[in-house]
């Protein structure tokens, strides 16, 4: 993805980590094109789609964890292992983050649970790194 903003991703009420560069889709065409050209997600990979309240899987290539949270970072609904020609919603999220199958397991993360997201630099030098605003 072109954007060179990442984010660390991280469950702050297990103490778990669920992405350590994750890229960001906060526009029209970014949003619209999702993970679709991908052929997977490595461990640590993700994306965080902003604002979202639904995602599909139809064209994709592999299944995906979904995790959906309001503006405050609070999960509001979990999607684990979501194959190919499927559907989530959950109108209470204002945005939705995606990541490799398992994520959601090896993390325990679960409805209500608090996150944090880190955004920095993809780049050599990350030293430049922030909270993402709310």
């Amino acid at each position: 993805m072109a954007n060179l903003t990442k984010l660390r991703i991280r469950n702050l009420t297990k103490g778990t980590d669920l992405a350590d560069r994750a890229d960001v889709a906060d526009n029209s065409a970014a949003r619209q094109k999702g993970l679709l050209k991908h052929t997977g997600l490595a461990e640590g990979e993700g994306l965080w789609i902003v604002p979202c309240e639904g995602v599909h899987t139809f064209f994709m290539k592999f299944a995906i964890d979904v995790i959906f949270i309001n503006k405050k970072r609070v999960v509001t609904k979990i999607r684990p292992n979501m194959v190919k020609s499927r559907i989530a919603l959950s109108i209470r999220a204002h945005s939705t983050i995606e990541l490799p199958v398992g994520v959601i397991q090896k993390s325990r993360t679960a409805a209500g649970d608090q996150l944090e997201l880190e955004k920095y630099e993809g780049s050599a030098d990350s030293s430049a790194k922030d909270h993402v605003p709310h």
